[in-house]
C-alpha cells in the first residue's frame, strides 16, 4: 500500500492561522509605510485635504449657481471669492481687535493678577507665598530664556509653512470646485462593474458626510461664538471679539475643542474683570456646552457624524499625534468618512438615500461601451 502524501505544514488550523497573521503583518506594515510617507509630506498632504473638506462644503453652492444657468468659471469664481473675503474679514477683525483693546487687556491684567493673587493666599486652599514667588520666578526666567527665543523662531518658520500651506490650498481648493466632477471621472476609469458603482457610491457618500460635518459644525460653532461672544461683550471683557473666533474654530475638534476655547474666556475674564465676572462666564460656557450636547448637535448634525465616542477619541489622539491640532481637526471627518467607506464596499450601505435629504442615490454602473 503508497504511503499516503505528506500533509502541507499550512493546511491544518495552525498554519491557517499563521497565513492569516503573516498576511496581517503585512497589512500593517504597508499602512505604517504609508502613514509615515504622508507624515513627511505634511506641507502638501494637509491642504489637499483641507481643500477636499471645504469643497464638500461649498460644492451644493456652486452646484446650485450652475443649475441656475451660470458658467462654471463664475460659479466657482463667486463661491471661492466669497470665502475668501469672509475669511479676510474675520482675519482683519481680529487683528484690528486685538491691536485696539491689547492696552485694556494689559492695564487690567495688573488688578487682576492682584486679585487673583490674594484669592489664591487667602482662599480655602491657600498657597504658601514662597511657592507663588517661586514659580513666578520660573515662569520669567523661561521667558528670558534661550529655549522660549528658539521657540519664537520655530514659530516664525511655521508661519512660513503656513503661508506656503494656504496658497496651495486656495489652489487645489479652486480646482476641486471647478474641475471637480472631471477629476473624480478620471479616479473611477480604474474601477469596472461592481467595483466601479461601489467606488461611485463612496465617493458620493464621502461628499455627503464632509459637507454635513462641516455645515452641521459650523452652525453648532457659530451659536456657540454668538452666545459666548455676546456673554463677553455684556461683561465687557477685552478681546471679546478674537475669543469668540477661537471659540468658533475650537467647534471643530469635539470634545475638547470647545472646552479649551471657553476656558480660555473664563481666564481672560477672571485677568481682566475679576472672579466674579470669570463665574459667569463659566456658567454661560457650561449651558452653551450643555446646549450643544443635547439639541444642537443632534439636530444640525443629523446623521452626518455617526461614529461611536471611542472611534473619535482614538482618532483625535492619532491625529494629533500625526500633525498636531491640524491633525486633530481633520482626525474626526476622516474618520466619519472612513466609515461611511467601509459600509458601502461591505454591502451595509447599497444606495439607500440619506435621512438628512431623502434624495435616492444611484449607484449603477455604467453600462459597457
Amino acid at each position: 500500500m503508497p504511503d499516503p502524501a505528506p500533509r502541507s505544514p499550512w493546511t491544518d488550523n495552525l498554519g491557517r492561522t499563521s497565513i492569516r497573521a503573516a498576511q496581517t503583518l503585512l497589512i500593517l506594515t504597508l499602512v505604517s509605510v504609508l502613514v509615515y510617507a504622508l507624515s513627511r509630506v505634511t506641507l502638501i498632504v494637509i491642504p489637499l485635504i483641507i481643500a477636499l473638506i471645504l469643497a464638500a462644503a461649498i460644492a451644493p453652492l456652486v452646484s446650485r449657481l450652475r443649475r441656475r444657468g451660470w458658467p462654471a468659471a463664475a460659479a466657482t469664481g463667486v463661491a471661492f471669492l466669497g470665502m475668501l473675503a469672509v475669511l479676510g474679514g474675520v482675519i482683519t477683525g481680529i487683528v484690528f481687535a486685538v491691536r485696539g483693546e491689547w492696552p485694556t487687556l494689559v492695564g487690567k491684567a495688573a488688578a487682576g493678577f492682584d486679585q487673583l493673587y490674594a484669592l489664591v493666599k487667602t482662599g480655602p486652599f491657600p498657597v504658601d507665598d514662597a511657592a507663588i514667588q517661586d514659580a513666578r520666578g520660573k515662569v520669567l526666567e523661561y521667558l528670558g530664556s534661550s529655549s522660549f527665543t528658539s521657540g519664537a523662531l520655530t514659530g516664525i518658520g511655521a508661519a512660513t509653512n503656513f503661508a506656503a500651506g494656504f496658497v496651495l490650498l486656495a489652489v487645489v481648493l479652486f480646482y476641486f470646485l471647478k474641475d471637480g466632477e472631471k477629476i473624480w471621472a478620471f479616479v473611477l476609469r480604474a474601477f469596472k462593474g461592481d467595483r466601479r458603482a461601489k467606488a461611485e457610491l463612496s465617493g458620493q457618500r464621502s461628499l455627503e458626510v464632509l459637507g454635513g460635518y462641516v455645515r452641521g459644525t459650523a452652525a453648532v460653532a457659530g451659536v456657540d461664538a454668538v452666545v459666548i461672544g455676546g456673554a463677553l461683550l455684556v461683561m465687557q471683557v477685552p478681546l471679546a471679539l478674537p475669543l469668540a473666533v477661537i471659540t468658533f474654530i475650537g467647534g471643530f475638534i469635539p470634545m475638547v475643542g470647545a472646552t479649551a476655547a471657553g476656558a480660555l474666556a473664563v481666564l481672560v475674564a477672571l485677568v481682566s474683570n475679576g472672579p466674579v465676572a470669570a463665574l459667569i462666564v463659566l456658567a454661560v460656557v457650561v449651558g452653551v456646552n450643555q446646549l450643544e450636547g443635547n439639541f444642537l448637535q443632534p439636530v444640525l448634525m443629523g446623521n452626518a457624524l455617526k461614529v461611536h465616542g471611542l472611534i473619535i477619541l482614538l482618532a483625535l489622539a492619532a491625529g494629533t499625534i500625526l500633525a498636531g491640532i491640524v491633525g486633530a481637526v481633520l482626525a474626526v471627518p476622516l474618520a466619519a468618512v472612513g466609515w461611511a467607506v467601509i459600509k458601502v464596499w461591505t454591502g451595509e450601505d447599497r444606495g439607500d438615500p440619506l435621512p438628512e435629504t431623502g434624495e435616492p442615490v444611484t449607484a449603477e454602473p455604467e453600462p459597457a461601451r
